[in-house]
């Protein structure tokens, strides 16, 4: 064991941890979940300081020779090293206090060993004089959880076009199958089976693009505001400087926001991505929930689809076969939604010059992204992929379907068309018998206004 002291006073802490006094006593403190920052965000927390430790030994706001250590130790966080002692519970204490001290505790006592001294020795770096330089948790936070959704937003928007490049591939393979179109669950005129699968394309595509919208607020940062928004303690040419270095480290076009105090109290521009995601989540949920009727069956549903299997379907039922991956990721959908509830939620509990409720936020952001990603990787392939078509049990239900006798308002009329549908289903007989047998329509013009391949267009 060795000993630390804070403003608190003395705390034993293991000898073999690079984390410190403060993070111990959060460790203590927040036994709350079990769930720890997700990589991702401890990823962004060391770019942040390890852009200040270089940028503030350009500034001379701190001494070279402890930032190119600092720098060293950031560099081996970054390469997966040292990762077990950021332990901090993402339920701390409010603004993330907590977890930035972790970050700058893990780094001092890693670069205090390069210098060739002992863990806990901050005589000779300092987690808060040095590695904390021209920073708080006030806009060290809110800057990490930016720079974490962006970097982790690449991979969730890669899979989406990968999702939406599937559903295109199916909608061409579906393309020549007509079937029977459904408005209020109720038949309606024809569709092309394929026409279903690229809209699904295109609405993936468009909350691509609204996604990636919402990410660009993002991009604003507010670090260089440390307590207040008022940058105290920060070199006049800090934020410039640091938001630069982030832009390369991120390699992402980043900028400095122009009122400092506003970027570190509104939640604003997280409330916007994760509105995005629940959106996405929203317009997912229709779509599963097409493929599950469109698959329900197989003998007493509509048996339109077939979905991959990838599991038995009952511990009891034999041969039963349920649409898995389309259960997984409805759940997940819902997850994201309940996230998306929970950011609100926070987002207007900050008082006056800062936002205390930052760490569930970033938390929620983080895990609708890290569960979207994982999910529709696995939908996709699992399922989107493998998706074949029962082109006969379509064509039958588009031929059989009462809606087919709109066609023939131009013909003769709404109401007498209505008619034809009553007598229709009170006999079942077809549209065409009924037709032919009152003498409504000539055959010819009959039979081509009931030509499915004309009705569902090109």
């Amino acid at each position: 064991m060795r000993q630390e002291k804070d403003s608190m006073g003395v705390f034993d802490i293991p000898d073999d941890v690079y984390y410190g006094v403060q993070t111990a006593r959060a460790v203590e403190n927040f036994p709350i979940s079990g769930i720890k920052s997700d990589p991702d965000f401890i990823k962004a927390s060391v770019y942040i300081k390890k852009a200040a430790a270089k940028v503030n030994a350009e500034l001379s706001q701190i001494d070279k020779k402890l930032s190119e250590a600092i720098i060293k130790a950031a560099d081996e966080v970054l390469s997966g090293e040292l990762i077990e002692n950021f332990v901090v519970d993402v339920y701390q204490a409010g603004a993330g206090t907590s977890h930035n001290m972790n970050t700058n505790e893990v780094l001092a006592n890693r670069a205090i060993e390069l210098l060739g001294g002992k863990k806990g020795d901050y005589k000779t770096l300092s987690p808060n004089d040095h590695v904390n330089c021209a920073q708080s948790t006030n806009d060290f936070f809110p800057t990490a959880m930016r720079l974490a959704a962006l970097i982790k937003s690449k991979t969730l928007l890669k899979v989406i076009e990968k999702c939406e490049k599937s559903f295109t591939e199916k909608g061409d393979e579906f393309f020549p199958i007509i079937k029977a179109g459904r408005t209020h669950l109720q038949d309606a005129v024809p569709v092309r089976l394929g026409r279903e699968f690229q809209v699904y394309s295109r609405i993936l595509h468009d909350h691509k693009i609204r996604l990636e919208n919402a990410l660009a607020e993002l991009k604003v940062l507010g670090i260089g505001g440390t307590a207040a928004g008022t940058g105290l303690n920060a070199h006049p040419q800090y934020q410039p400087k640091i938001v630069s270095e982030l832009s390369k480290l991120i390699d992402s076009d980043l900028q400095g926001a122009s009122d400092l105090m506003l970027a570190m109290q509104s939640m604003a521009p997280f409330v916007s991505v994760a509105s995005a995601l629940r959106s996405l989540a929203l317009d997912l949920t229709k779509i599963c929930n097409d493929l599950r009727l469109m698959d329900s069956g197989p003998t007493t549903g509509l048996s339109e689809i077939k979905l991959p299997a990838v599991q038995p379907g009952s511990s009891i039922m034999p041969g039963k076969v349920n649409p898995s991956m389309i259960e997984m990721m409805n759940q997940v959908c819902f997850q994201v939604i309940g996230c998306s509830s929970t950011i609100d939620y926070c987002s207007q509990a900050g008082q006056f010059e800062l936002n205390v409720m930052m760490p569930v936020i970033n938390f929620n952001l983080l895990h609708s992204m890290e569960i979207f990603t994982n999910a529709l990787n696995s939908w996709n392939e699992k399922c989107v992929k493998g998706i074949v078509a029962n082109p006969d049990r379509c064509k039958r239900y588009a031929e059989s379907s009462l809606s087919n006798v709109t066609a023939l308002n131009p013909l003769i009329g709404y109401l007498k068309a209505a008619e034809v549908a009553k007598k229709v289903l009170a006999t079942g007989k077809t549209i065409k018998e009924i037709c032919l047998e009152e003498n409504l329509v000539d055959k010819n013009k009959l039979d081509e206004a009931l030509n499915l391949e004309k009705q569902v267009g090109k």
